[in-house]
């Protein structure tokens, strides 16, 4: 049978942290099934620089041959042209080298270009859709819905959206929820032809047995966190989306009940703004630790961690949203306390049984869940990492990738 070779297109940069989690490590396990791949990133210039030799190498070592491009960020709109343009242009020299005969587009912008070559030339299309992108710009506030020329350019997207729906040979969601609302519009007659991979988790770098006891001492005497400490911690950036302080009104109200815990943000933002938004809130900056994690001591930082704390804003667009941090927090053992209205998050919370989903925030959802905080502590620890290995488990989230792929071979004869 003809080996599939593809070209995998991504906005996102392969040096920055979603490349390195969410598109990396399903290319290296479907390379290993005898897809081959052609890998185009859009890079940041100055993570580029950091980060290429790395990248460059794990790809060459997998034979994923990379054709990173430089991603523009000025002017606003043109620069994004700018960038399709040259996203195109690579696409076309690469098909008139014969190196590819199928299209895997993430997210939107990539499937402008993929669309285009489907309609020019033939090739097979994914469309990986990574959520409801220009509902997105909106729910965050990116875009001001009724301003020109983000009116424009958000009803230009809901077109290309069905446009992208009904054209794709294969349509990958990260959530059960986005599957049933798009079905529910319906579209064509029959059902789309929709897959759900949420974002998924490499087990062998969240494994609480496989953490560096050491280091795990010494990171938590860098950080003061003592022996009587319980910590609390929240993984990843803050702002559009995750609600800091809906969370540190939580935590306020867990340290009446249980004034042993700390809050540990792990995360890449100022943490001047964490403590200022504490300091507003009545809570002592010794009660609070921000701290940022290189990629690979992610885990470590993790286990130093009792409870996960994440609330995320509960928009029509969040339907389509798979939070990276549940499988690597579910990977780890780790029981979480969360919102409901954000994707298949709640449905798993309760499936698992790994932790609780507030209906709303308010003072008495906050009480309710300081309540539990205790039943949580005691909460088995390998029963959550067995409901994380049946949900986010990579190898998995690749099988069914793969199923993708041999959809495609029948389709293509």
């Amino acid at each position: 049978m003809k080996e599939q070779k593809v070209l995998y297109i991504s906005y996102d940069g392969m040096t920055d942290p979603l490349g390195r989690s969410q598109v990396i490590p399903y290319l290296i396990g479907l390379t290993a099934t005898g897809i081959r791949f052609t890998l185009m990133s859009f890079e940041k210039p100055e993570r580029y620089e950091k980060g290429k030799e790395a990248i460059s190498s794990l790809l060459e070592d997998h034979h994923i041959k990379w054709i990173p491009q430089t991603y523009t960020k000025r002017p606003p709109i043109l620069s994004t042209l700018w960038d399709v343009w040259q996203m195109r242009r690579a696409a076309e020299r690469e098909y008139e080298s014969k190196a590819y005969d199928i299209v895997h587009c993430r997210s939107y912008i990539s499937a402008l270009v993929g669309l285009w070559l489907k309609k020019r030339y033939g090739v097979k299309m994914i469309f990986d859709m990574r959520g409801f992108w220009a509902d997105e710009r909106i729910d965050g506030g990116i875009w001001p819905r009724e301003r020109q020329p983000y009116k424009a350019i958000y009803n230009f997207f809901k077109k290309k959206e069905k446009e992208y729906l009904l054209t794709a040979d294969q349509i990958i969601s990260l959530t059960d929820n986005a599957r049933q609302e798009m079905q529910s519009w319906q579209l064509c007659a029959s059902p789309l032809p929709i897959t759900v991979i949420p974002c998924c988790t490499d087990l062998s770098k969240f494994d609480p047995d496989k953490i560096d006891h050491p280091q795990r001492t010494k990171l938590k005497a860098q950080l003061g966190i003592g022996d009587q400490a319980t910590i609390i911690s929240y993984l990843g950036s803050l702002g559009t989306w995750y609600m800091l302080d809906e969370m540190l009104d939580f935590f306020a109200v867990a340290l009446k009940t249980h004034p042993h815990l700390r809050f540990l943000f792990i995360t890449a933002d100022a943490p001047g703004m964490v403590y200022d938004r504490a300091k507003r809130k009545n809570i002592p900056k010794e009660k609070i630790i921000v701290a940022e994690s290189p990629y690979d001591q992610v885990a470590t930082y993790l286990s130093l961690s009792q409870i996960a704390v994440f609330f995320i804003k509960p928009a029509y667009s969040k339907k389509a949203s798979s939070p990276t941090k549940q499988g690597e927090l579910m990977a780890m053992g780790i029981p979480m306390i969360c919102n409901k209205g954000v994707g298949d998050v709640d449905h798993i919370i309760e499936d698992t049984q790994a932790g609780i989903a507030l209906e709303a925030f308010t003072p008495a959802a906050y009480a309710y869940a300081a309540a539990q905080i205790d039943r949580l502590l005691t909460m088995d620890r390998a029963h959550i990492q067995q409901g994380g290995y049946h949900y986010y488990a990579l190898s998995e989230g690749v099988k069914k990738y793969k199923g993708v792929y041999d959809r495609l071979k029948d389709i293509n004869g």
